[in-house]
C-alpha cells in the first residue's frame, strides 16, 4: 500500500512540475482548415509534460502553460500539428484532415504496417465501431461487421453463457479429425475471444489469407484475429466512466394452442395413426368448461382419489412458454478506466462488472462477469523500453441443474391441458420442469481467468529493434453440479417423490470438477528498416515463438446426500464414488521471416516463412516449413496517373502455405491401452477384477493438413478519402486432411487409427465499401460489408459414392431429399397418383391429406436406390444450408450533440430442412409431439373433428399434411417444406446525446435496442439465427432476445 502511495504521489508531482515555471493562461478555438467546422473533444498537450486538455463542443480550450511553451494538437482522422504560445494568450488553430486511408498504421503479424502498402487480405476495425454497441461481449460486436468473418450461434442458444461460434471464410475441415477454428491473440497472447473486456479494446485486425497470417505458423492456418487493447495516453490523467442497464426480452418462441383446439388435434393425430382417441369427451367438455370460466379448477382426482389427473385427464389452459419464460429480465455493466503518464511512462487501468440476469420465471439463471486491466509502459532509456501488462476476468454462470437439451425438449412437449398448480396450491407433478428448475438443484460454473505479459524492446540504433516478449496465462475452472430430490403433492397435501431429468425419483448427488490450464508463451523477434536513396524501402523481421500448454482436471461425484442443504461429496453416503482426472500438454515452436519491400510504394512485395514443429505429431513429421509470398501495384503512385480524385489503387495478389496441428487426437502416435473397472469376466476373490485390453493401433502416417491459398484483391480511395474501396476473391484448398480410417477386415481385432487422406477446397468473394463526409455540422458515415464463402470436397475415401457420407465433389451443407408434388385434396387424387406412382416404401395407408412425391427417375417406384450418386432413386440436391452473401450495414451520423447509429445485418440466402416436433407438431407419438398456433395450418376436410366442433375451417390448400402419430411417410426431407432461411434483422438503433462540456470533460447518455425487427420468409417458429441448434431436434434451445436498453459515458 505504502509503494502505490509513493507511485500515486509521484505521477502527481510529474503533472504539476510545470507550475513551477510562470505560466500564462492560453484561450483558444480549434477548427477544420477546410470547413472552419469547429473540432470537438481534440487533445491540447503541453509538448514535454503531462499537461493537457480537450475542446469542447465549439472547439474552444482553456490551458495554464509557460509562456514559451509548444502545445501538441491531436484528434482522430487530422494530422497532428504543434503550435508554439510564444506568450500569447488566444490562439486559432486550424487542423488539416489527415489522409486516413493511406497513412494509417494497422496491426499485422509481428508488427504495423501502412494500410497503404498491405499486400495480403488484411481487415481492420478500430474501436469507434467496437464500442458503439451495448453489448457484453466481442462477438456481438463483431457479427456482421468484418467481411469473411463468419458467426454463428452455438447450440445453447441465448443461454447468458452462449458464444458464437465463429470461423474465417468458411469451414477449412470437414470436422471429422480436426477444426479450423481462427487463433485469436489479444495483445500477442492467446486468449478467447469473449474473454476480453470490449472497452479495452482500441483495434481489432483479422489476417485473412497464408500471406497474412504465415508468421503464426500451425496456429494460424485458418486465418488470425489480432486484438490490440488501449495504452495510456501522456498527459493529465483521465477517467472514464460508463454505464449500460438492459431489459432483455425472448423473441421468436412459439404460441402453443389453447388447450380446447389441442386435444381435438390430438385425438385427429392419433385417429389418423390408427389410434384410440387420448381424449375422451368428458375432459373436452371439461376443458371447455374452465375455457369459459364455469369452472376454476384445472384437474380432478384419479378414480382411487389419492391423485390428480394430468395430460388426458386434466383441462387447464396453459401455455408453457409464457408461463417459464419471463417477459423481460433485468441486467447491467459499469465500466471504469484511469490513464494518463508523461511522454516516457504511461499507465491504463481498467475494471468492469456485468450483472445479467437470465429469462427463466422459475430456477433463476444469472451471470455475473468482473474484469480487470492494467498496463504500464515505460522508457527506460533512449533504447530500452519496457511494458507490462495484466488482465483478470472471472466469469460465474448460475442456474438451475436441470436446465438444459433436456429440459428444452420437455418445455417443447408439455401439453397445455396441464395445470401450474393443483387445487391444494403446489405445483403439479406434471409441470415437471418448474419442480425441477425451482427444487432439483443447482450448478454453479465458475471460471477465473489471469494474463500476464512483459515486453523488453532494446533499439541498439535507429530503426533497429529487438524484442523479448514473454506471456503467462492460467485459466482455473471449477464447476459444481448438484442434484436434490423433488417433490409432488397428493390430494391430501402428502408429498411424494418425483423424477428429477433421467434420475429416478428421490434421486440426489453431487459432482466436483476443477480443470487448471497454464500457458506459456516466449516470442523473440527482431525487425530493421532501412531504405537505398529513398527509393527502396526495406523492412527484415525474424524470431523465434515457443507456446506450451499443460492441463490438470479432477473430479468427482457420489449420490445420496444426507441433507440437500449441503450437497458436498463427503455428505453423501453412496459407497461408490465416481472419480476422474487426467493430465494433459501440447506444445508448438518456429522460426518465422519476413521481408518487405517497396519502390516509392507503388510496387509493394512480401516474403514470409515459417519452419514449425509441432508435439502432435511423430518425429520425423514434426517439423515443415511453410511459405507465402504477396505483391501489390499501386497504380495511384504512377507518374502516368492523371486522376486527383482517386488517392489510392492497389491491385494485390498473395499465395501460401500453411499447417494445421488441431488434430482432435493430442497423441495420435501413443498406443494407450483401455482400462475398465470391475468389468472382468471373472471373479477373484469373490470381486469382478479390473481389466486392461490390448492396446489399439496408431498410424505413423499421420502429419500436418496443408493449407494452400491465394488471394486477389484490389483496394481504393477516392474523394479526398472519404470513399474506401475494398474486394477480395480467394481460394483455400486443404490438403491431406484427417480423414476416415481405412477400412480393414474385422478379424483385426481393434479399431484403426485415422490417417491423412481427404481435401477440401473453399472459394468466394468479400467487398467493403466506406463513406464518410460531413455537410455542415452534419457528420455522417456509411459502411456496408458483403461476403461469401463456399466449401466442396475435392477428395475423400468413399469408393462406393454413398451420398449419406462425404464424396467427391460434395458441397458442404448440401440437403438431399424428394421432389413434393402437393397434398393429395381427395382419395380420389391419391389414388389417381398411386396408380403410377408406389410410395409403399415410405409408408401405407395413403389417404387425402397426405403428401405426394414425384418420380424423377420414372421407374413407378418412390425411393432413395442405392443412396449412391450412380442410384439415388428419387432423390435430388434440394438446397444447401450453407449461409451464402453475408452482409452488414453501419450507419452513423452526429449533429450538434445528438448521435445516433443503425447497424443491419443478415444472409441473402440459406436453404434449411427442419425437423422435429417444432416444425411438424404431430411427429412419433404423442409424448414426442407438439401443438403450436402455427402447427393449425394443416390438411382439414369436413370430417375433421376440429372442422365438426366449429374451431376451424375446413383446409384444402394447407400446409402441412394431415396430423398423425405416425406420420414419417409424409415428413420425409422434401422440396415443399425447404425454409428460406435469408433474413435481414435489423440488430442494432441507437441514439445519444453529448452535453456541452467544459475543456476535457465530456457526457453522453443514449439509449439502445437489439434486435428490434426481422425480415424473413421462414416459418415464424424458429429464429433465423439459430436454425438447426437444439437439444433432441431444431428449435429447442434457449429463446434469441431483444434488448433495450439505457446508459450513460463519462470522461473527465
Amino acid at each position: 500500500m505504502k509503494k502505490n502511495y509513493v507511485f500515486f504521489l509521484l505521477l502527481v508531482l510529474l503533472g504539476t512540475v510545470s507550475w513551477a515555471q510562470e505560466t500564462i493562461t492560453v484561450q483558444g478555438k480549434i477548427t477544420e482548415a477546410d470547413t472552419g467546422v469547429p473540432v470537438p473533444s481534440a487533445n491540447v498537450i503541453e509538448k514535454g509534460t503531462s499537461n493537457g486538455v480537450m475542446t469542447n463542443f465549439d472547439g474552444e480550450f482553456s490551458i495554464d502553460v509557460p509562456a514559451d511553451a509548444v502545445l501538441t494538437i491531436t484528434y482522430v482522422g487530422y494530422a497532428r500539428k504543434e503550435v508554439p504560445v510564444n506568450g500569447n494568450a488566444s490562439l486559432d488553430i486550424q487542423l488539416e484532415i489527415e489522409a486516413s486511408a493511406l497513412e494509417e498504421v494497422v496491426v499485422v503479424g509481428y508488427g504495423t504496417q501502412k494500410k497503404a502498402n498491405l499486400t495480403g487480405a488484411v481487415t481492420t476495425i478500430d474501436s469507434e465501431v467496437l464500442q458503439s454497441r451495448p453489448v457484453p461481449n466481442v462477438s456481438q460486436m463483431l457479427q456482421g461487421v468484418v467481411p469473411g468473418l463468419n458467426f454463428q450461434t452455438s447450440g445453447l442458444g441465448g443461454e447468458l453463457n452462449s458464444g458464437l461460434n465463429f470461423n474465417i471464410r468458411g469451414a477449412g475441415t470437414i470436422g471429422s479429425g480436426s477444426n479450423s477454428a481462427p487463433l485469436v491473440l489479444v495483445d500477442g497472447m492467446e486468449a478467447s475471444l469473449d474473454a476480453i473486456n470490449p472497452q479495452t479494446i482500441e483495434s481489432i485486425t483479422v489476417l485473412k489469407d497464408a500471406a497474412a497470417s504465415a508468421v503464426y505458423g500451425s496456429r494460424a492456418a485458418f486465418g488470425v484475429i489480432l486484438v490490440t487493447t488501449k495504452d495510456g495516453q501522456s498527459g493529465a490523467p483521465r477517467v472514464s466512466y460508463s454505464n449500460n442497464f438492459r431489459f432483455t426480452s425472448p423473441i421468436q418462441v412459439p404460441n402453443m394452442m389453447d388447450s380446447h383446439t389441442f386435444a381435438l388435434y390430438w385425438n385427429e393425430a392419433a385417429v389418423n395413426a390408427g389410434q384410440a382417441p387420448p381424449f375422451s369427451q368428458e375432459v373436452i367438455d371439461r376443458i371447455v368448461q374452465y375455457q369459459a370460466g364455469e369452472i376454476d379448477y384445472g384437474t380432478v382426482p384419479n378414480a382411487n382419489g389419492d391423485r390428480y389427473q394430468y395430460y388426458t385427464g386434466s383441462n387447464a389452459n396453459t401455455d408453457w412458454f409464457d408461463e417459464l419464460y419471463k417477459d423481460f429480465s433485468f441486467s447491467q455493466e459499469h465500466n471504469l478506466s484511469l490513464s494518463g503518464g508523461s511522454e516516457k511512462t504511461t499507465y491504463f487501468t481498467s475494471a468492469r462488472l456485468v450483472d445479467q440476469g437470465g429469462l427463466l420465471e422459475y430456477g433463476e439463471d444469472s451471470l455475473d462477469e468482473y474484469d480487470f486491466t492494467g498496463k504500464l509502459r515505460t522508457e527506460i532509456s533512449k533504447h530500452v523500453k519496457f511494458n507490462y501488462s495484466t488482465r483478470f476476468s472471472r466469469e460465474n454462470y448460475n442456474r438451475s441443474t436441470q436446465q438444459g437439451g433436456l429440459f428444452y425438449h420437455n418445455i417443447a412437449r408439455r401439453w397445455p391441458t396441464v395445470p401450474v398448480r393443483d387445487p391444494n396450491g403446489y405445483f403439479t407433478d406434471s409441470s415437471g420442469e418448474i419442480i425441477q428448475l425451482e427444487d432439483g438443484g443447482r450448478a454453479d460454473n465458475l471460471t477465473d481467468r489471469l494474463f500476464m505479459q512483459g515486453q523488453l524492446t532494446i533499439t541498439p540504433i535507429e530503426n533497429w529493434n529487438i524484442y523479448a516478449i514473454g506471456n503467462y496465462k492460467v485459466t482455473n475452472t471449477n464447476n459444481h453440479v448438484d442434484v436434490l430430490p423433488a417433490y409432488g403433492y397428493d390430494v391430501a397435501g402428502n408429498p411424494y417423490p418425483v423424477s428429477v431429468g433421467w434420475n429416478s425419483p428421490g434421486y440426489s448427488s453431487v459432482y466436483e470438477y476443477n480443470r487448471k490450464e497454464d500457458y506459456f508463451s516466449t516470442n523473440i523477434y527482431s525487425d530493421y528498416v532501412f531504405d537505398i536513396n529513398q527509393d527502396h524501402n526495406f523492412k527484415l523481421m525474424a524470431g523465434f515463438n515457443s507456446e506450451v500448454t499443460k492441463y490438470r482436471t479432477i473430479g468427482a461425484s457420489r449420490s445420496g446426500l444426507i441433507t440437500p442443504d449441503l450437497p458436498t461429496i463427503n455428505t453423501a453416503t453412496d459407497e461408490s464414488k465416481a472419480t476422474e482426472g487426467q493430465y494433459q500438454h501440447w506444445s508448438v515452436a518456429g522460426f518465422f521471416g519476413r521481408l518487405n519491400y517497396n519502390f516509392k510504394e507503388k510496387y509493394l512485395l512480401e516474403l514470409n516463412a515459417r519452419y514449425d514443429g509441432s508435439s502432435r505429431f511423430i518425429n520425423d513429421k514434426r517439423w515443415n516449413l511453410f511459405p507465402s509470398i504477396s505483391a501489390g501495384w499501386n497504380i495511384a503512385k504512377e507518374d502516368f496517373w492523371k486522376w486527383d480524385s482517386i488517392q489510392l489503387l492497389k491491385l494485390r495478389g498473395s499465395y501460401g502455405e500453411l499447417g494445421n496441428q488441431n488434430t482432435n487426437n493430442w497423441y495420435p502416435f501413443y498406443q494407450s491401452m483401455p482400462i475398465g473397472t470391475a468389468n472382468g469376466g471373472w471373479l477373484l476373490n469373490g470381486e469382478r477384477p479390473n481389466t486392461a485390453s490390448a492396446p489399439g493401433l496408431v498410424s505413423s502416417l499421420l502429419t500436418w493438413e496443408r493449407v494452400k491459398s491465394w488471394n486477389a484483391g484490389f483496394d481504393m480511395a477516392l474523394l479526398k478519402n472519404r470513399l474506401n474501396l475494398s474486394a477480395e476473391y480467394f481460394n483455400r484448398k486443404t490438403i491431406d486432411m484427417v480423414g476416415p480410417a481405412p477400412e480393414l477386415p474385422a478379424i483385426l481385432g481393434t479399431a484403426v487409427p485415422r490417417i491423412n487422406n481427404a481435401d477440401m477446397e473453399s472459394y468466394g468473394f468479400e467487398l467493403e465499401i466506406n463513406w464518410r463526409d460531413r455537410i455542415g455540422d452534419f457528420n455522417y458515415s456509411v459502411r456496408g460489408v458483403l461476403s461469401d464463402s463456399q466449401q466442396k470436397v475435392v477428395n475423400y475415401p468413399n469408393p462406393t459414392n454413398s451420398i449419406s457420407d462425404w464424396y467427391n465433389g460434395r458441397k458442404m451443407g448440401e440437403i438431399w431429399g424428394y421432389t413434393t408434388v402437393g397434398i393429395a385434396k381427395t382419395d380420389e387424387e391419391m389414388q389417381n397418383h398411386l396408380a403410377n406412382t408406389n410410395q409403399s416404401q415410405l409408408g401405407s395407408d395413403w389417404q387425402a391429406g397426405d403428401i405426394m412425391y414425384a418420380d424423377l427417375n420414372g421407374d413407378g417406384e418412390i425411393n432413395s436406390g442405392n443412396g449412391t450418386l450412380g442410384d439415388t432413386g428419387d432423390l435430388s440436391i434440394l438446397g444447401n444450408s450453407t449461409p451464402r452473401y453475408r452482409f452488414g450495414l453501419d450507419l452513423s451520423g452526429d449533429f450538434k450533440g445528438f448521435d445516433f447509429r443503425v447497424f443491419i445485418e443478415g444472409f441473402g440466402k440459406r436453404d434449411y430442412m427442419p425437423n422435429g416436433p417444432y416444425f411438424w407438431g404431430a411427429n412419433g407419438g404423442m409424448w414426442q409431439s407438439a401443438g403450436f398456433e402455427e402447427h393449425m395450418d394443416y390438411f382439414r376436410n369436413e370430417e375433421s373433428p376440429m372442422v365438426q366442433a366449429g374451431l376451424a375451417d375446413v383446409n384444402l390448400d394447407a400446409y402441412y399434411p394431415r396430423p398423425s402419430f405416425n406420420g414419417g411417410k409424409n415428413q420425409q426431407t422434401q422440396s415443399r417444406y425447404i425454409q428460406d432461411a435469408s433474413y435481414i434483422r435489423l440488430k442494432n438503433v441507437q441514439l445519444g446525446y453529448s452535453f456541452n462540456s467544459y475543456n476535457d470533460s465530456r457526457i453522453r447518455v443514449y439509449i439502445s435496442g437489439e434486435n428490434l425487427l426481422t425480415f424473413s420468409k421462414m416459418i415464424d417458429i424458429f429464429d433465423p439465427e439459430s436454425v438447426g441448434l437444439g437439444g433432441w431436434s431444431d428449435g429447442k434451445t434457449y429463446p434469441y432476445s431483444q434488448v433495450l436498453s439505457a446508459g450513460l459515458n463519462i470522461n473527465f
